[in-house]
């Protein structure tokens, strides 16, 4: 695993909420070309403590920037000393014909997979870059704890959140997300972005489906629990999330599963702006404990 980023160029900061907004470009070996992520330094950090890091996969048509202006998490990631990471959600100028086209899944967006499929295999390596390559870099840049890291993300993201916890154990303390895609292998986007990257055999597919990982689970991966807020006006709930299947897929497992419907509430970042400061503390629990 790399220990440092190559060519890490800074491309703005701002002051917030006592510490940092920050973010970055790099030249990714894992991806084959630039990539860009924020982070948020709290004021424990800039002081030199090792404060825990907390990342956040952001949803379809998102990038680094968009978690970080809208969610508003800062001012408790300073309350709480967590630092947090945002990278964006996919490869960009690949040179893919249609690569922006990020609604059509198994075209452009990431997906937080390795592709084993012609042309995006080249590329779209979103779980090698984020596991083997921005974690480890950006903890030991930013001289942050390794050993206390949390994981979360929103709907496509929420699915990496839930896959990449559950298929990397040991590396996450604690887990969540907002409006995951929980059964990928059952819903129109998955099934549409598996075929895409991982091809048609639907046998490869079950490796990257939250619900399929977790009712194969020995043992609780996750004993303090795993916290999903779900928004009932949520217009893709019914054909593409599927909560209620990785709900089922918990209790099969033995899982402490916190699935909270909230009645109003859409897909949207006012639904995360709602919510994010209990999973702030969600994850400082585990952290900190």
């Amino acid at each position: 695993m790399p220990s440092s980023f190559d060519r890490l160029e800074l491309l703005s900061e701002h002051g917030c909420f006592g510490g940092v907004q920050r973010f970055y470009k790099h030249a990714s070996s894992e991806i084959g070309l630039p990539m860009r992520f924020g982070l948020f330094l709290p004021p424990q950090a800039l002081a030199g403590q090792n404060v825990p890091l907390l990342t956040f996969l952001a949803g379809l048509t998102c990038t680094e920037e968009t978690f970080a202006i809208k969610a508003g998490a800062q001012r408790t990631a300073t309350e709480l000393g967590l630092a947090l990471l945002t990278p964006d959600t996919s490869p960009r100028s690949a040179g893919v014909d249609s690569e922006d086209h990020h609604w059509d899944f198994g075209v452009g967006a990431g997906f937080y997979l390795d592709a084993t499929q012609a042309p995006w295999a080249g590329h779209w390596c979103m779980e090698s870059y984020l596991l083997k390559e921005l974690l480890p870099a950006a903890v030991s840049e930013f001289r942050l704890s390794g050993e206390r890291q949390g994981l979360f993300g929103h709907s496509m993201g929420g699915h990496g959140a839930l896959t990449l916890a559950l298929r990397h154990p040991g590396v996450f303390r604690s887990v969540s997300a907002f409006a995951p895609i929980c059964a990928p292998t059952q819903c129109p986007w998955g099934r549409k972005a598996f075929t895409g990257y991982l091809g048609q055999d639907e046998s490869t597919w079950a490796a990257h489906d939250a619900s399929l990982l977790m009712a194969g689970q020995a043992s609780v991966p996750y004993p303090g629990g795993v916290l999903i807020d779900q928004g009932l006006a949520d217009k893709f709930l019914a054909e593409q999330l599927y909560p209620e299947v990785f709900e089922a897929a918990c209790a099969q497992a033995g899982q402490p599963l916190t699935l909270r419907r909230h009645e109003g509430y859409d897909h949207g970042y006012y639904f995360i702006a709602s919510f994010v400061d209990d999973h702030l503390r969600h994850h400082a629990q585990a952290c900190f404990s």
